[in-house]
This record gives C-alpha cells, sequence and structure tokens, in this order.
C-alpha cells in the first residue's frame, strides 16, 4: 500500500507541535536566565518575556484548535541544543564579567530561532486559509522581534568590563603600521 504523500498541512501541523515544545522550553530558560542574570534591565527582560511565552503557549494551543489537532509537542531538537548551550555557557561564564552578555547571547539565539519558526508558520498558515491563526501567529512573531531589538540594545551596555583581556588572552593593539 503507498503511503500517502505529505503536505503543507502536514508541514504546518508538525512544525507547530515544534514550536509548541520549544516555546515550553523557552519559559523555563527564560526564568533560568533571570535567575542568572546581574544586570537588572537584562533580568526584567527574561522576567517580562518568561511571561509573554507562557502566553504564547496558550495562543498556541488556539492555533491547534484553529485546525482541529491536539496541542502536543514534538522534541524540538534546535531549542534542546539551544538550551544545551546556553547550560554549558551559564557554567563556563556563571561568575564572569561576562556573564550577563553571554546569556543575552544565548536568549538572542532562542529569539532568532522562533522567528524564523513562527514567520515560516505564519506564512503557512495564511496559505491554508487559517486566516486567525496567521493573526495570532502574527502577533507571537511581533513580540519576538520585539524582544530581540530590546536584547540587542540591552547587549550594548552589558558587561564593558567583561571585555577586559584574561590573563590566557593579552591585549594586543593594533598599530596600523607594519613591523619592522
Amino acid at each position: 500500500m503507498a503511503t500517502k504523500p505529505k503536505t503543507l498541512h502536514d508541514a504546518f501541523y508538525e512544525t507547530l507541535k515544534d514550536v509548541y515544545y520549544a516555546e515550553k522550553q523557552s519559559v523555563k530558560a527564560l526564568k533560568k536566565s533571570a535567575k542568572a542574570a546581574e544586570h537588572a534591565e537584562l533580568k526584567q527582560a527574561f522576567e517580562t518575556h518568561a511571561e509573554e511565552s507562557a502566553n504564547q503557549v496558550e495562543r498556541l494551543t488556539q492555533v491547534f484548535e484553529m485546525i482541529g489537532k491536539p496541542a502536543r509537542a514534538k522534541t524540538c531538537e534546535a531549542m534542546q541544543g539551544i538550551t544545551s548551550e546556553m547550560e554549558e555557557d551559564l557554567e563556563d561564564f556563571g561568575d564572569s564579567p561576562a556573564a550577563d552578555a553571554v546569556l543575552a547571547a544565548c536568549a538572542q539565539a532562542v529569539e532568532h530561532y522562533e522567528i524564523a519558526r513562527y514567520g515560516t508558520l505564519k506564512t503557512w498558515a495564511a496559505q491554508l486559509g487559517y486566516a486567525d491563526a496567521a493573526k495570532l501567529l502574527d502577533e507571537t512573531l511581533r513580540e519576538e522581534k520585539k524582544t530581540d531589538a530590546l536584547l540587542s540594545e540591552i547587549a550594548e551596555s552589558l558587561n564593558l568590563d567583561g571585555t577586559e583581556p584574561t590573563e590566557e588572552e593579552p591585549a594586543t593593539k593594533k598599530s596600523g603600521r607594519k613591523a619592522a
């Protein structure tokens, strides 16, 4: 018996399950990042986006309902990789002057992944005739982009003392002159 070819509906549902998992993981990662952050504005950004992400999970549940499918998560390998990297970075940089900058960078990796996925889902929802779902996905997409922009803004002022070289990496000055 021949298997039925996969459709855009199938891709939409599978990606929706993937993002549902990723968003739930994001909530956990944001709460952990908020606890680890020293910089008050970064801590607040993490706390605010954790709440926003919890609402995004609810929005995804609504999208599942709109397409008549159960809200189920599918393990998202990408999010597992990003959060695993964040764990390693927290361990490596947790007590360093660069810790908040590293946390912000990890959070932006999450945001960029989510922006890519929500952009795709929004487009597919519109193509499949799920106009209400596309609106919900667009609302989330705009929130993710806003958070990414905020993290970029905060990152510009984070841990400037973390830019000092360590003993392992002595300072090198580029004079612009050729060596004699």
